[in-house]
């Protein structure tokens, strides 16, 4: 049976060194040949908007938007519905290939055997 991760992060510029963590995690899984599904949820919400991971900076760390393209290349990346609203995300606002949804789909993607759940 195939393994999936789904990795879920709550931080962005307010912990920076857990947000470069969990992004970090998910690029090397997918670099890995893992099935990747990525939630942007709470701070790290605002790294779905164009030009916004590339204005996190932390120092020995990848850089943001190359993190999240290796995701978006070979994996998803899903924002918080109710994150996204809280900020006024749209789905016309986000990168091409972010999808938003909710809690629903959260729960329905770490359910299944061979999931492994991380959250940061």
């Amino acid at each position: 049976m195939a393994k999936k991760l789904v990795i879920k992060v709550t931080a962005g510029a307010d912990a920076p060194e857990r947000c470069s963590q969990a992004f970090t995690v998910a690029a090397v899984a997918v670099a890995s040949g893992v099935e990747v599904s990525l939630w942007l949820t709470g701070e790290s919400a605002w790294f779905a908007l164009p030009g916004r991971a590339a204005e996190f900076e932390l120092p020995h760390a990848a850089p943001l938007p190359d993190l999240i393209d290796a995701v978006l290349a070979a994996g998803s990346v899903t924002l918080c519905s109710q994150c996204a609203a809280r900020r006024s995300i749209t789905e016309g606002d986000v990168l091409e290939g972010v999808r938003i949804a909710g809690a629903q789909l959260f729960v329905a993607e770490i359910m299944p055997d061979g999931v492994q759940a991380l959250v940061y």
